[in-house]
Order: structure tokens, then sequence, then C-alpha cells
């Protein structure tokens, strides 16, 4: 089986790229390798990859647009489609809210247009649990209403699962959306909570703790998001007229890829804490616009259909990413 991974070069997209070769298919990555963070990182991730044989091809391209990503993909052939590459980021939307029509939106047309015309057999595509908004009862279920996301970056996630339902339904193509839940682990985003605490232990500086600490979060180690994405990939939904998770008649299905827990932010600072041999200094500040106090994955339907359960908790994931930040950044075992 041949797949076309989009964000190749980006956190989720790099694990799940590295998984397929492992276990012997071929794939096709694609990735803008845009600014939004360090490139160094990205290219590192693209190298890791490259060392595993000659089953990963590269094409550097922006498939928010249409004639570069139709040019780029012409004479390749895959069978299946997983698109993770996206502008992602709450805050940055408030930002730098242009960036996420062209990518979010403009993207994701394209690649289930890509889907349409090749007949590819599944298109597997990230959406977010940013698009639960202002929703109050937790655990979130994909069967809950999302009509009330609280950042642009929600807003278009949403879209996202609306654009592929219409598609599924017009066109039969089979389709899956994955709602993860703030995923961490070694190869992690720069701009991410995580990463951010530890780079600021290890300078020695303050580290800045949104909603005044009282937040929590359903955190996923990467290779819990890996196991759900691969075995949605591998299991197309049906186009049998049944209603699918999410509540589709059409090929096309919503699954929630969380650990199923939500832990208190000040836990898994603590775990950082520890995990680097140094306290951190919290300055305590309030809820930043658009973020969701507490996040929590009701994962019933992907454990139902698929069988997936997650295996790492934060205890043993956290130490797991501070150790490769560790040596990412050639930092001693202990400093302090």
């Amino acid at each position: 089986m041949r797949v076309l991974v989009t964000g190749a070069a980006g956190f989720i997209g790099f694990h799940v790229s590295r998984h397929l070769l492992a276990r012997g298919n071929t794939v096709l990555g694609i990735d803008s390798l845009n600014d939004y963070y360090d490139i160094a990182l990205k290219q590192a991730r693209l190298a890791e990859l490259g060392k595993l044989g000659g089953r990963f091809a590269f094409k550097q391209v922006d498939f928010s647009n249409h004639v570069a990503l139709e040019a780029a993909l012409d004479g390749e052939d895959f069978d299946r489609i997983v698109h993770l590459g996206a502008q992602a980021g709450v805050r940055y939307s408030i930002e730098n809210p242009r960036a996420y029509l062209q990518a979010n939106l403009a993207g994701h047309l394209n690649m289930i247009e890509i889907g349409r015309n090749r007949r590819v057999e599944h298109l597997v595509y990230a959406s977010s649990s940013s698009v639960y908004g202002g929703n109050d009862a937790l655990p979130f279920r994909v069967e809950d209403r999302v009509d009330h996301p609280l950042s642009l970056y929600a807003a278009t996630k949403k879209a996202d699962e609306l654009m592929s339902e219409t598609y599924a339904h017009l066109y039969r193509i089979p389709q899956t959306g994955l709602r993860f839940f703030t995923v961490y682990g070694p190869w992690g985003r720069p701009d991410m909570a995580m990463w951010l605490f530890t780079k600021a232990i290890f300078d020695g500086q303050p580290i800045k703790v949104f909603g005044e600490g009282r937040m929590r979060r359903d955190f996923t180690y990467i290779d819990d998001i890996v196991a759900g994405v691969v075995a949605c990939l591998d299991n197309p939904p049906a186009d049998d007229g049944v209603v699918k998770a999410g509540g589709s008649i059409s090929p096309h299905r919503i699954y929630n890829i969380g650990n199923n827990r939500s832990e208190d932010l000040g836990e898994m600072i603590a775990l950082i804490e520890q995990a680097c041999g140094r306290p951190a200094e919290r300055r305590m500040l309030p809820m930043q616009p658009g973020d969701v106090r507490d996040t929590f994955a009701d994962i019933g339907a992907i454990q139902r259909d698929l069988g997936y359960e997650p295996r790492t908790s934060i205890v043993d994931g956290v130490p797991l990413f501070v150790n490769w930040y560790r040596e990412y950044h050639g930092l001693a075992t202990r400093s302090w």
C-alpha cells in the first residue's frame, strides 16, 4: 500500500509516516515547510524518515495551492491519504486568521478533491478537540453538538468535517475525521505547553501558566495517536447506509482520539519538573482568548469499532518527552 501523508514534516505526520514505513508501506510525504515554527526541526524529522530506506519520498509543496499541488502529484500513485497538514494553534489563529482560511479550508478542500479525482480507498484527516468549544458536558462525545467554537482554528476544523461529510455524500469517498486531544511526545511542536515549559525550566526562566493553573487536559501520547490513526486507515468506513460514529449515514465517521483521562495542568508541570530535575518558577496568568478550560475525550466510539486502547499515561509519557528534548538539544543528564 502506498500512502500520501500531508504534513509529513510535522509532529504527527512524521510519526505516522515512520510507523507506516516500519511496517512495510510506501509513503509519499508532502509539506510546505512553512516557518510557523523552527524549520530546522521539520528538516530533522525528514532526515530521520530518510534513514528508513527508499520507500519514503518527499515533495515540498503547499497543498492549499491547488495548481502547485496537482503539479506535484502528477504521475504519482497512492491508494490512501492521511491528511495531517494544517495551520495549527489556537492562539495564532487570533493573530493571523487568514493563514487558517488558506491552509485549513482551501487546503482541506484541495485534498478531498484529490481524493475524489484519484478515487482513493480512504482519506483519514485531522480534526481537533477544539471543535467542542464551549461545551460544558464532560467527557466530550462525538455525538455532542459542536456549534459554538471559541477560536477560528476550531471553526476551520469544524468546517473541514462538514466539507468531508458533503463529499462523502456526493461522491461516496470513504473518510474518517479524527479529533485529537492535546498530543505530546518526542519530536513535538515548540509552540505546545509541554515544550514551552520544558524549555523555560532548562533555561532558568519562569513558565507562563494560563487559566491561573486551573485547567485540565486529556494529554495523549504520540504513540497512542499513531495507533489510532493507523487503525482507522486500515479500516475504511463502509458505504452501507448504517449510521456511523458522528451521525453520518454516508461513508464518513468522526472519532475522538484521546487518553480517556482529564489531567490537572499542575500534575503535568510537576512531572516535567521531576524529569528536568529542577522546580519551575510559575507565573500565573488569566485564560487566553480562544482557550478551553477543560478537555476530556470519550473514546467509546473508536473503542467499539476498532478496539482502540491508549496505553501511555502522562506519568510514563512526560519523562519520555523530556529525555528526548534533553538529547535533541544536547543537554546534560543533570545540570543541577
